[in-house]
């Protein structure tokens, strides 16, 4: 069975020859702007791997961005998605209620660790959709116009998004944006100036934030404070959790709202159903939660999270859309979180994360060129450097390290600001063998390129 083979390379070649065609015709029909740098032209999938249009089998490490937490194609999502698709494909929901959209809201609603226990959900389709849907709730429930977001952010690439976003790479001639977007820093422990504290370097970042307050907004004009509990294109770097409860207690006192930008942390990735369970248990918990990528198994499905007060302050037509809460979506989310519990996907996340984390600390003390390793759960950054001595940002080893992986079946993403940091998002059903098999890649890879 395909979900329980290793990371094989059969042709001479990767792209081998069929996928190498199937590359060219890509080229000649799809915008360049849409990159990709992967010798890899999926066939079939299941679980962990992904076996190509030549019969090469890779072992994927990105996940569709981590989006496929339960696997490739997994077959109680499959059913699920099939079952539905014989009644309906969709209804829109501000025209008809459907049973799917209610059942899936309502068990989102039972576990999401936001503020308030009285909570409602509303759906959409990407994360992009989910996150400027969380700020329109948050400005139609406080009334006011401006929100802040940090260094480092990533939120998608619609106009709102990529104002919110950080990098601009992700920007390049979009502009003029959206005003009433300000920016904080974000911690980013393993680059704080030398000499400085992580303490007093937390309490600098802190200080950016009601630095805003002056420079760019009152604060009783902040409709709300947008955080990834572990920025995700920012180089997987968790949130200090004592900078959390910092951010939370400013927007106590102002009456700003915290939006938690789950989109690529929740289901399971971080060690919990969602990152801000570790939020909520140090007392922090954030009002709105934007989540996607895991929900749905693959299928294009995203939701938001708030109280029932911060949901039902907002101006009537103001939210919705056509697709969201397609009934195939949410199928397939109903029986993501029910393949979650069955298979102790949670646990297993935590299991991964220990495993892969202490040997890729294995691999720093090895390699001058391995400068941190941080994340939470089984998302997980491996941040490169020239050395560790001047940790210099290496972003030619990473670009290596991909092609050098992929060559012998193993798909590896890059992130960070820098470009320097691999990320970690297999997903959850992998083997053990197929870890050990994977790492031993990874590490090949590392002293091949070093």
């Amino acid at each position: 069975m395909l979900k329980n083979e290793l990371p094989k390379i059969i042709t001479e070649t990767v792209p081998g020859p069929k996928a190498a065609a199937m590359i060219e015709r890509r080229k000649n029909i799809v915008p360049n702007a849409i990159g990709c740098a992967y010798p890899c032209v999926i066939d079939k999938a299941a679980g962990a791997m992904i076996e190509d249009v030549d019969g090469n089998y890779f072992l994927d490490w990105i996940g569709g961005v981590g989006v496929l937490n339960v696997g490739h194609a997994h077959p109680k999502l499959v059913e699920a998605v099939k079952e539905q698709s014989e009644k309906y494909f969709h209804g829109m929901f501000n025209i008809v209620t459907h049973e799917g959209y209610l059942e899936l809201a309502e068990k989102l609603a039972a576990v999401a660790p936001i503020k308030e226990d009285d909570k409602k959900v509303m759906f959409a389709n990407s994360g992009a959709e989910a996150d400027e849907n969380a700020v329109k709730i948050a400005k139609g429930a406080t009334k006011r116009p401006n929100i802040i977001v940090f260094s480092g952010a990533f939120h998608g690439r619609t106009m709102l998004t990529m104002s919110m976003t950080a990098k601009k790479a992700y920007a390049v001639g979009m502009g003029p944006f959206p005003d009433g977007v300000y920016r904080a820093q974000f911690p980013y422990l393993y680059r704080k100036p030398e000499g400085m504290t992580e303490a007093d370097y937390i309490a600098m970042c802190v200080k950016s934030v009601e630095d805003v307050f002056e420079n760019c907004s009152p604060a009783d004009y902040v409709a709300a404070v947008v955080m990834e509990p572990l920025q995700g294109e920012g180089g997987f770097i968790p949130a200090p959790i004592e900078f959390v409860k910092a951010v939370r207690a400013i927007c106590d006192k102002h009456g700003i709202l915290l939006i938690a930008d789950e989109v690529q942390t929740g289901f399971g990735r971080t060690g919990k159903l969602f990152a801000s369970e570790y939020w909520k248990e140090a007392g922090c918990a954030p009002d709105i939660i934007a989540t996607a990528k895991s929900i749905a198994g693959g299928v294009p499905l995203s939701a938001v999270i708030a109280s029932k007060e911060v949901m039902d302050a907002v101006p009537g037509g103001t939210i919705g859309g056509t697709y969201g809460g397609n009934a195939l979506a949410c199928a397939a989310g109903i029986k993501v979180l029910e393949v979650m519990k069955e298979e102790n996907l949670i646990e297993r996340s935590n299991e991964i994360g220990e495993k892969a984390t202490a040997a890729f600390n294995k691999m720093k003390e090895k390699y001058d060129v391995v400068g941190d390793v941080r994340g939470l759960g089984a998302m997980i950054g491996v941040e490169f450097v020239t050395d560790k001595e001047s940790k210099t940002p290496n972003a030619a080893i990473v670009k290596a390290m991909i092609q050098e992986c992929a060559q012998h079946g193993l798909l590896v993403e890059n992130a960070g600001i820098y470009g320097n940091v691999i990320r970690f998002l297999a997903p959850l059903v992998m083997t053990d063998e197929q870890l050990e098999a994977g790492l031993e890649i990874f590490e090949n890879a590392i002293a091949s390129c070093k």
